[in-house]
């Protein structure tokens, strides 16, 4: 058994012949980035602004802006993400908008919506989550937190205090189809409140991950259920023994559990775990803290701090250590949290 890695992530493969070309994919990786970079240089840049007045124009995505930032979701850090919604946007159960916004409010904000920023929204649905996330926040009192998604920030905010500003990495506002599913990566707008919050998170990489691994490094993907063999090309049979997923060699007896780091690769497809599995589990992708904001959003840390001010997540808002440490100690369970 061999191992290579590729883009940050280790794969382990059943002979030589199963291994990428990795000097290739990173010279084609390459080309397109140098390219990217010459086009984004304006919109990569992020202005000062008030935490709820200011309207961002500024960011307007282009091609090439669109394409670095996909290259840097592979290179930066493409994983450091809960959460992605599958098969178009679900309905929010306990973290939905404001019901105290009345329609006549954002109607009138949706229509005064300038045209060089309402070419930004993606559907009606979108405007107007941008529109009751921004009135929610300009009527709030007391303690809230405030995103705001075209310039990257984020507000703490008490009364008309800012107690803390902080910029922020938001979706790449994206789809990836693969296997006949379809994954839309956005943040979505609105209001939310903070359910919970937790140290030391640990993050199960959800089905998406594997499938744009797979669909980058031109694999197949079979997921591996409890209770069954894979017979792999070799002899050798993979399966899950309690918590772990492992492989018995040909002509032996011994189950040996795979590495918890590693993607799982034999015979050029990518075997997806089980979800309770040690293997599907990542310590240190959502840095040292997140808060949870219901329905698999998440405000949390990484260890991958270039990405923080871009367009580079799979819909979670991503902060630095200093950021995401203070809203852990600061921020109560209960907050109201106003996206637009």
């Amino acid at each position: 058994m061999a191992e290579r890695r590729l883009n940050g992530v280790r794969f382990s493969f059943s002979n030589a012949s199963d291994m990428p070309t990795s000097f290739l994919r990173a010279l084609y990786c390459s080309v397109p980035l140098i390219v990217a970079l010459a086009g984004d240089a304006r919109a990569q840049s992020v202005a000062q602004v008030d935490p709820v007045e200011a309207v961002a124009v500024e960011v307007t995505p282009t091609r090439s802006s669109s394409r670095l930032h996909s290259l840097i979701a592979r290179i930066a850090r493409r994983t450091a993400d809960s959460t992605s919604i599958a098969n178009g946007v679900p309905a929010l159960p306990g973290a939905a908008l404001a019901d105290s916004i009345d329609a006549a409010a954002v109607e009138s904000v949706t229509m005064a919506i300038p045209p060089d920023l309402a070419q930004l929204f993606k559907s009606r649905q979108d405007s107007v989550g941008w529109a009751r996330g921004r009135i929610g926040a300009q009527r709030a009192n007391g303690f809230r937190v405030v995103v705001d998604l075209f310039q990257h920030h984020l507000f703490a905010i008490r009364n008309d205090d800012t107690l803390r500003a902080a910029s922020v990495a938001t979706a790449l506002n994206t789809t990836l189809s693969f296997g006949g599913r379809t994954w839309l990566f956005e943040t979505p707008r609105g209001v939310r409140t903070v359910l919970g919050k937790e140290a030391d998170p640990v993050w199960r990489a959800p089905d998406w991950h594997f499938a744009e691994v797979a669909s980058e490094n031109r694999l197949a993907m079979r997921s591996i259920t409890r209770g069954q063999t894979v017979r792999l090309e070799d002899g050798s049979r993979l399966l899950v023994e309690g918590d772990e997923v492992g492989i018995i060699l040909r002509g032996q007896s011994n189950f040996t559990p795979l590495a918890v780091d590693e993607h799982i690769v034999f015979d050029n497809t990518l075997f997806v775990p089980p979800l309770d599995t040690k293997q599907r589990q990542i310590r240190g992708e959502l840095g040292a803290y997140r808060l949870i904001l219901g329905n698999g959003f998440l405000l949390h840390g990484t260890p991958y701090g270039a990405s923080i001010g871009t367009s580079a997540t799979h819909g979670c808002i991503r902060l630095a250590d200093a950021d995401i440490a203070w809203l852990y100690e600061n921020v109560p369970v209960g907050t109201k949290v106003y996206i637009y």
